[in-house]
């Protein structure tokens, strides 16, 4: 699954006297299976740049054609669809279900791709386990720290196996423990199974295992690099992870 954006632009009250622009005619091609960091200073366009890859933002002008379809032009039920079936999302407020407990949000996209109740039940507990969450997952979110929600998080997006993962500042709440574990994780996903991981991180940690560093200053992309070596899963803990995927 390849990612194309060709001269993107989001305008946020372009009717105002100040509009925002928070992404200025943005062209970048990500290919299947890169593990990728995006990086700059706050208001830079980074959290938008996720959104509109993850059909959640509709671009003020310009295309983004994912495996061929230009998803600008899908309908809401499509995105949805599109969505639910490709991409696995870690929000940067968590956005967990309230009235589910840990284990049920984990669960419920799988559910809703058609999952029989004992797989969907299996790859969650499993999941929450890797991340940390054992003795966690029956408590619902207002009963779990920020840093809980954000491992629940974490595992729901990659519960449903998706072809790519946006991730909105994903180890922002965690310990240097917990973010090698998840990370491990991640890119052992991204080695074995060719999942597209794309990255907003201010996280030196995620930069350092990032496999190509972008960097966008004012909407406008700043640098684009590929870094010649990342760090694999530790051998520690790749037991561990292959239980998980």
């Amino acid at each position: 699954m390849t990612i194309n954006i060709d001269k993107l632009n989001k305008i946020y009250n372009p009717d105002s006297e100040f509009p925002v622009h928070a992404v200025n005619d943005l062209s970048l091609h990500i290919e299947q299976g890169e593990f990728v960091a995006i990086m700059g200073p706050s208001g830079s366009g980074k959290t938008t740049i996720l959104n509109t890859l993850g059909g959640i933002d509709t671009p003020t002008s310009g295309v983004v054609v994912i495996d061929g379809n230009n998803i600008c032009e899908l309908s809401e039920k499509e995105l949805i669809a599109f969505r639910r079936d490709n991409i696995g999302f870690i929000f940067q407020d968590y956005s967990l279900l309230p009235v589910l407990t840990a284990l049920e949000n984990v669960e419920f996209v799988m559910q809703l791709q058609g999952l029989t109740e004992t797989q969907c039940r299996a790859r969650a507990e499993a999941l929450l386990e890797q991340v940390g969450l054992a003795d966690q997952m029956h408590k619902r979110p207002k009963k779990m720290s920020g840093g809980q929600q954000q491992r629940v998080a974490v595992a729901r997006a990659l519960a449903p196996r998706p072809r790519f993962v946006m991730a909105d500042e994903p180890t922002a709440n965690l310990d240097a423990q917990s973010t090698s574990e998840l990370l491990d994780i991640m890119q052992h996903l991204n080695e074995v199974e060719g999942t597209t991981f794309i990255f907003s991180t201010h996280d030196p940690r995620v930069i350092k295992r990032a496999k190509r560093v972008i960097v966008f200053e004012d909407g406008k992309l700043a640098s684009d690099t590929m870094q010649s070596e990342s760090l694999l899963p530790s051998s520690a803990t790749q037991d561990s992870v292959n239980q998980a995927v």
